[in-house]
């Protein structure tokens, strides 16, 4: 019996294929989405408890800047600002959001209003033009900085894109007004003389047209730059996600030191090669006349139990879960990657299972329920390893060997005992520097048995079933 394993490696080339139909495709892009998503509301997070704390801050220093009563109504934008942070918190989402967008805008309206129109509540009569000498447009950046916390690119950008559209308008606007007082500014001529530069920078009337434009580009300028490092951060985020992801397929077949091995290589399967593995098969005994007339959901559940007791077995001592056979499963060590106790491994490892199987049924009795018996079968031997397929690549264990493993498994039902394995894998076992002779209690030496497949009878050793004692 041949056997190929169900780890799919998928090159990173192929990881944002757009073959919609291509399910390694889809899966790749919900995780991404998902780690995007969770970026997304992680960022706008940081990004509204910045907010913040830039208005406490803000607000501290208010009184400071101007110690009048009339500074009193800033803090109603102040309170606007943080409302809207917190709104933008509650219906902030990955892709496309019309709610959120609109909320941005009222960001920056509200920030252009407040930088533009006079304080209503300040009885100095001063021209509109006057408002731009507060430098009031460096509070947009902060607005910027945020929006790069929580995001996309495209949204950054239209970020600076409305921030220049609302601040020119907002020019033409006050230009526009007819409140100037053109008194002030022949004060000022007639002060200066022919000063016609000083004049122009200090004329209270004057909006200063090329500031006011290079304000405009330059913010233009950090936007789209900001946009950029955004779009970076967001492709390593998608990057790094599918390399988890990849790395999560590999956690559920090897253990997590062939995992951590495997992470470090770029190809550590590609080569098909032979060399000597240590394989188990695992079954349930009698499952059939078990699960016949049983409740499907006891028998998934009770599945579940021993799958997930006897994966642990196998991470737990360095082997490799090849996969899951209905009510059994076939694990390997010494795969992908030959180890120095690969034999010792696979012996531990069964005795772990064996005893895992004997607490399980020890609480199945608590509860008044059927106990289970799991037949062992064990080989060590020569088996091709790699991969196999074209884009969707298959990690391959195939050779007499896992075979031979197979029908040792089988063989156990025979002399009724848990578990059977062949002296090749014992004697392996005995000259490995990890062993410690406890692999071995309990095993007896059978007679050459004739084994289906292989020429040569085959000595094999048993250990009884510890399940007998309890019932």
């Amino acid at each position: 019996m041949a056997s190929n394993t169900a780890v799919q490696i998928t090159p990173p080339t192929a990881t944002f294929s757009t073959q919609e139909n291509d399910d390694s495709y889809l899966s790749t892009n919900a995780f991404a989405e998902t780690a995007l998503e969770g970026a997304k509301r992680e960022g706008l997070l940081l990004a509204v408890r910045a907010r913040w704390i830039a208005l406490a801050i803000i607000a501290a220093i208010l009184p400071i800047i101007n110690p009048n009563w009339d500074v009193i109504y800033y803090y109603v934008p102040l309170a606007l600002f943080a409302l809207i942070g917190w709104a933008q918190l509650q219906i902030g989402r990955v892709g496309q959001s019309r709610p959120e967008l609109l909320l941005i805008f009222c960001d920056l309206a509200l920030m252009t209003l407040v930088t533009i129109v006079p304080n209503p509540f300040n009885d100095l009569d001063w021209p509109l033009a006057m408002q731009y000498r507060y430098g009031g447009f460096i509070f947009f950046f902060v607005l910027l900085a945020g929006a790069t916390l929580a995001y996309s690119w495209r949204t950054v950008i239209a970020f600076g894109t409305w921030t220049a559209g609302l601040w020119t308008a907002g020019v033409l606007w006050v230009y526009l007004m007819p409140n100037s007082q053109p008194a002030l500014t022949e004060a000022v001529t007639a002060a200066l003389g022919d000063h016609k530069r000083m004049i122009g920078v200090l004329d209270p009337n004057a909006i200063h047209f090329g500031w006011r434009v290079q304000e405009v580009v330059v913010f233009v300028i950090v936007a789209v730059t900001l946009a950029i490092t955004v779009r970076r951060s967001n492709e390593l985020l998608k990057s790094h996600a599918a390399s988890e992801r990849e790395r999560s397929n590999l956690a559920r077949y090897f253990s997590p030191n062939v995992v951590a091995e495997l992470a470090q290589n770029d190809e550590p399967l590609k080569t098909v090669r032979t060399q000597d593995v240590a394989v188990m098969f695992v079954d349930i005994a009698g499952f059939t006349a078990f699960a016949d007339g049983r409740d499907p959901e006891d028998v998934i559940r009770t599945l579940r139990d021993f799958h997930g007791r006897m994966e642990r077995a196998v991470f737990d001592n360095g082997g490799t879960l090849d996969k899951f056979l209905g009510d059994g499963l076939m694990a390997t060590f010494g795969t992908p990657l030959a180890g120095e106790a690969d034999c010792g491994n696979a012996l531990r490892c069964a005795r772990a299972m064996i005893e895992s199987i004997d607490d399980m049924n020890r609480a199945r009795a608590a509860a008044g329920q059927p106990q289970l018996q799991a037949g062992f079968g064990l080989h060590h031997g020569p088996v091709v390893l790699g991969d196999i397929g074209a884009n969707r690549l298959e990690f391959a264990v195939i050779g007499s060997t896992v075979n031979v493993a197979s029908r040792l498994q089988g063989l156990s039902r025979t002399f009724d005992c848990a578990l059977v394995a062949s002296d090749d894998l014992v004697r392996q076992t005995r000259s490995e520097a990890a062993t410690s002779g406890r692999e071995f209690d309990g095993l007896v030496e059978r007679p050459a048995q004739a084994i289906r497949g292989i020429e040569r009878p085959l000595v094999v050793w048993s250990l009884a079933k510890p399940w007998n004692e309890a019932g």
